[in-house]
């Protein structure tokens, strides 16, 4: 029998993973859940044929549900009939856990942010994260580790060719 592959791993090789590069960019991620996604049957098919984005997406806790705003769907050319491309769509989610989002979205400077768009056991999951803005001087800080990193792998590679 087949091992399944590890939680959040995208489930098979035609199951095409959508990353918001960004959102870690811009944004301090403190706590992700995985949620499940309300979609139409032609947004399945556009999903998967990697035709969705996050750049702009955000979710929102509205009367005890979790809505996904902004993010955009290219409709599937064949599909009958013609959806809105960035519709919200409904976050499916505990109440639990619906609860904790709400507390943490209260507070000033948080936000609900789509981290990865995938394919679990052949149904769609969001991974949401809990987010606080970046200020400017924090991404520098970032850019500059990640340089010095890089010119130290540099570094090490020079010296092991010699």
């Amino acid at each position: 029998m087949a091992k399944s592959p590890a939680a959040g791993a995208p489930s098979g090789n035609n199951a095409p993973t959508i990353n918001n590069r960004r959102a870690r960019y811009d944004y301090a991620v403190s706590d992700t859940y995985e949620c499940g996604l309300m979609l139409k049957g032609s947004e399945v098919k556009s999903i998967r044929e990697g035709r969705a984005t996050l750049n702009e997406a955000y979710a929102r806790v509205q009367a005890g549900e979790v809505w996904l705003h902004q993010m955009h769907i290219t409709p599937y050319p064949y599909a009958r009939e013609e959806l809105d491309p960035v519709r919200p769509r409904k976050l499916l989610l505990h109440h639990k856990e619906i609860d904790e989002l709400a507390r943490a979205s209260a507070e000033k400077g948080v936000t609900l942010v789509p981290l990865r768009l995938y394919f679990k056991d052949h149904r769609a999951k969001i991974l949401l994260g809990i987010a606080r803005g970046k200020r400017a001087y924090d991404k520098r800080q970032v850019i500059a580790e990640r340089d010095a990193k890089r010119e130290a792998q540099r570094a090490m590679k020079e010296r092991s060719r010699e």
